[in-house]
Formats: structure tokens, C-alpha cells, sequence
């Protein structure tokens, strides 16, 4: 790639390490926040759950905002408004100042996070470079977020408050660079002639709803009649959302687009894969804290080396891809995370780090292997002018799989420990909840071995390629940077 390509990744990578460092840093900081200010548990829990709801409710919104509205036009206006809620929630001196300004942020993570894909979907050209950029932008959201756990440890331990005005500095810097190399595009043309503004309503409503609902799962049965009934209310709205972009001249998301088979796919095996990487990073954090005794920097410190998948990703991935196609190295992906997460099942009260370390690697190499191919697949073979809803689509899956990762286990560790409070319940707890990422690469890995069926069974394309992938172009795109 050309100079100005790479430049223009670096720019945008460097957005999606903001969001991942973003969201590590503040997990590490929540037990200082809520002894400084005082915070009941409840209100602690929602400083993390508001920015999840936030993100997941208009993510969908954000993807079809980019095509309709311009990609840089979102991604700009909303890393400033990233950056601004950021540094009110290093003001905040309440908790619901705190979880207004996340719910705030996640919101305009949802809208500049697919602009940022949209991006590298429409500026580079479809095929190894495009594939190479991708690789790197997983990578780089992977490697922010192990690395945002070390950050974290250490700003927490000169104050809190620097965790919400690092992100400040480094998103200043991101948004200079990105007003002088992102391309100016034409503003798309709205067809039909106005916004889907009632399937904006009813999308957004029936995510919040979602969200909030799987959020509440790691209550486990207490209140369960609220979720139920949350849930039930989002499904509802789920209805009403396709009969409006059914019936609307300008749908907020075309429904033919759901009949592309290698793209669910992707989406539901991102979700499932990303759910369990959460779940699973998240009992090994309360296993290392609350078992062993760790403090949060020792944790962060032992968990960083999940962090190989920001090498990884971008160097041994494309090769792989190259040679055998995204099925196979996604496949691949989630048999190592099964592995992973086998051998840590049988977790005791005393392990050494040593014998963590193998799950820990294979863990991350799980994702370099997986989630960038994913992005790939969920991508590949959509037009242009849906690029960016499509990224939403993928963007949505992997918040609610981290939702529904986290909740999950929390609720089954919840059910697990019952009133016991004894170490040797505790570990068992552990050990129920650590079932739970298994099960759902498990079953990520069903759903992606029906690519590899259908390649065997001669259902893939002439040129080899699994459903999971589509055939390319061999010209670029108009108006795509050129790759050099």
C-alpha cells in the first residue's frame, strides 16, 4: 500500500485502540470510582452496563447513518463527541453524571465505529489489501483493549480521573491527523427522499430494550419478570421494525440484505466468539481478584499476553487467509479457543501463573485467528453504498455477544455460588460460569463448519472459495485509495 493508504489506516485504527483502551481501562478503574465517590453496587455495575447499552442500541442506527449520511461526516462528528463525554465523566463527581456521560459515549462509539469500517470497506480495494487492512483494524481493536487493561492499572494508581482524559489526548491527536487524510466523499443521495426516521425509532427502541434485558440476566432470577417483560417488549418492537422497512420507499436497512447467507454467518459466529472471549476474560479477572488476591495492575499485567492477537493478526492471519480462505481460518479460530478454554476448566485454587499462561496465549491467538476473518466475511461481496450498514449489522452482533457473554456467566457463577461463601464454593462457581464460553465457541463452531460443508459438498464457488466468501472484483472501486 501507498504511504497515504497506510497513513489513512493507521488513523482509523487508531479510533477503534481508543475504543478498546477506552473500555479496559475504565473495567480496571470501576472499584476506585465507586470507593472515591461512594457509589452503591448497583450504580458501579451501570457506570460499565451504560455504555453497552448505549453502543448496542444505535449501532444499527450509526452503520446506515454512515451510507446515508456521509462516512466521514459521522466518523468526525462523533470522535468529537467521543472525546468531549469522555472528559465530562473525568468531571463527574455523581454516579449518574458518570453513567449519563458513558451512555453518551457508547452512542457515539455506535455511530463512528461503523463509519470507521465503512471507511476501509469503500477505500480500499476489495481483496488482499482490503483484507490486509481489516486484519490490521481487528487486530489493533484486540491489542487497545489488552493493552488498555496494563494502561488502566497504571492511571488508576495516579487518580481515577486520568482514565477519562487519557483517551482526551490520544482522540485529539486521532482527529487532527483525520481531518487532513480522510477522503471527501459526495453526500449520498437518500433515496426516496427523506430518513427512515420511524425505523430509526423502532431500531434504536428495540435494541435499547434488547440490551438492556440481556444486561439484566446476570441478576439471574431475581426480578426475572422485569426482564422477561423487557425482552418480550424489544422482540415486539423487532416486529414492528420490520413491518415498517418493509412497507418504508427508503428502509433505514434493506431486509434482502438478511438473506446473505456468509454474512449471518459471520455475524452470528462474531457473536458468539466475542461473547465467550468477554465471558471468559471476565471470570479470569474475578478468579485472579477475588481468589487469589491479585490487585487489579498484577491481573492486567497477567493478562496482557492475550494481547499477542495485535501481532498476530496482522502478519501470520492474511497469510493463513491467503492460503486456505476465511472458513477455514475462522474454523481453525474457534477450535483453539475450545482448547483454550478446556484447559483452563479444571482451574485450582493455587495454579501457578505458568500453568495459566498456555490458555491465556491460545486464547488471544484464538482471536487473531477468528474475529479478523469474521470482519472480512460480514463484509465481503455488500455493495457500497451498504457498507456501512453492514458494519453495523457486525458491530451490533459483537456488543451483544459481549453482553451476553458477561451476563451469562455472571448469572450462572451467581446461581453456582448460592449463599455459599467458602473458597472451595467460590472455585466451583468458577468453574460452573468458565462452561459457559465454551459452550458458546462450541457452538460458533458448528455454525462456521456449515461453510466448510458446503465446500466439500461443492457448494462453494468455481474458484474454491467457501460460502463464507464471496468472489472479487479485480477492479477497485471508484474513489478507492490506491493500495499500492
Amino acid at each position: 500500500m501507498t504511504r497515504r493508504a497506510w497513513a489513512l489506516l493507521l488513523v482509523l485504527c487508531g479510533t477503534i485502540f481508543l475504543e478498546g483502551i477506552d473500555v479496559a481501562m475504565l473495567s480496571v478503574a470501576v472499584p476506585s470510582i465507586r470507593s472515591d465517590l461512594e457509589l452503591p453496587t448497583g450504580t458501579a455495575a451501570w457506570v460499565m452496563s451504560a455504555y453497552v447499552l448505549g453502543y448496542a442500541g444505535f449501532t444499527l442506527l450509526g452503520g446506515r447513518a454512515a451510507d446515508l449520511l456521509g462516512r466521514r461526516r459521522m466518523f468526525l462528528t462523533w470522535l468529537a463527541v467521543f472525546l468531549g463525554f469522555s472528559m465530562l465523566g473525568g468531571f463527574a463527581t455523581e454516579g449518574w453524571m458518570l453513567i449519563a456521560a458513558r451512555f453518551v459515549t457508547g452512542v457515539a462509539a455506535a455511530f463512528m465505529t461503523p463509519a470507521a469500517m465503512s471507511i476501509i470497506t469503500t477505500s480500499y480495494e476489495e481483496g488482499p489489501k482490503r483484507n490486509k487492512a481489516l486484519l490490521v483494524f481487528a487486530g489493533t481493536a484486540a491489542g487497545g483493549f489488552s493493552l488498555g487493561l496494563v494502561i488502566g492499572g497504571l492511571l488508576t494508581q495516579l487518580g481515577w480521573r486520568w482514565v477519562f482524559f487519557a483517551p482526551v489526548l490520544l482522540g485529539g491527536l486521532i482527529l487532527v491527523a483525520a481531518l487532513r487524510l480522510l477522503p471527501v466523499e459526495a453526500r449520498p443521495a437518500r433515496r426516496g427522499g427523506a430518513f427512515d426516521l420511524t425505523g430509526a425509532a423502532t431500531a434504536a427502541g428495540a435494541m435499547l430494550l434488547l440490551a438492556y434485558g440481556i444486561v439484566r440476566l446476570e441478576h439471574g432470577f431475581d426480578g426475572w419478570r422485569l426482564t422477561a417483560a423487557v425482552v418480550a417488549a424489544g422482540l415486539l418492537l423487532v416486529a414492528v421494525f420490520v413491518t415498517v422497512e418493509r412497507r418504508s420507499a427508503a428502509p433505514l436497512v434493506r431486509l434482502g440484505i438478511l438473506r446473505k447467507a456468509s454474512m449471518v454467518r459471520a455475524d452470528l459466529g462474531a457473536l458468539l466468539f466475542v461473547g465467550s472471549f468477554f465471558g471468559f476474560q471476565f471470570m479470569v479477572t474475578l478468579y485472579l481478584q477475588e481468589l487469589r488476591g491479585w490487585s487489579s495492575l498484577e491481573t492486567a499485567l497477567a493478562l496482557v499476553v492475550m494481547g499477542v492477537d495485535a501481532v498476530l493478526a496482522p502478519t501470520l492471519t492474511p497469510r493463513l487467509v491467503d492460503r486456505f480462505g476465511n472458513a477455514r481460518v475462522i474454523f481453525g479460530g474457534f477450535v483453539l479457543a475450545i482448547v483454550s478454554y478446556a484447559l483452563f476448566l479444571p482451574v485450582g485454587p493455587d495454579w501457578s501463573y505458568a500453568a495459566m499462561l498456555p490458555t491465556l496465549f491460545l486464547t488471544g491467538a484464538a482471536f487473531a485467528l477468528a474475529y479478523g476473518p469474521l470482519t472480512i466475511a460480514a463484509t465481503d461481496g455488500i455493495e457500497g453504498e451498504e457498507q456501512g450498514v453492514a458494519g453495523g449489522l457486525l458491530a451490533t452482533a459483537t456488543q451483544f455477544g459481549s453482553a451476553v457473554g458477561i451476563s451469562a456467566v455472571t448469572a450462572v457463577y451467581g446461581l453456582a455460588a448460592g449463599g455459599g461463601g467458602s473458597p472451595e464454593s467460590t472455585l466451583s462457581a468458577f468453574r460452573a460460569a468458565l462452561t459457559v464460553p465454551a459452550v458458546m465457541v462450541v457452538a460458533g463452531a458448528v455454525i462456521t463448519a456449515f461453510g466448510l460443508r458446503g465446500a466439500r459438498s461443492g457448494k462453494g464457488g468455481s474458484d474454491g472459495r467457501t460460502p463464507l466468501e464471496t468472489p472479487r472484483p479485480t477492479a477497485a472501486r471508484p474513489g478507492a485509495v490506491p493500495a499500492g
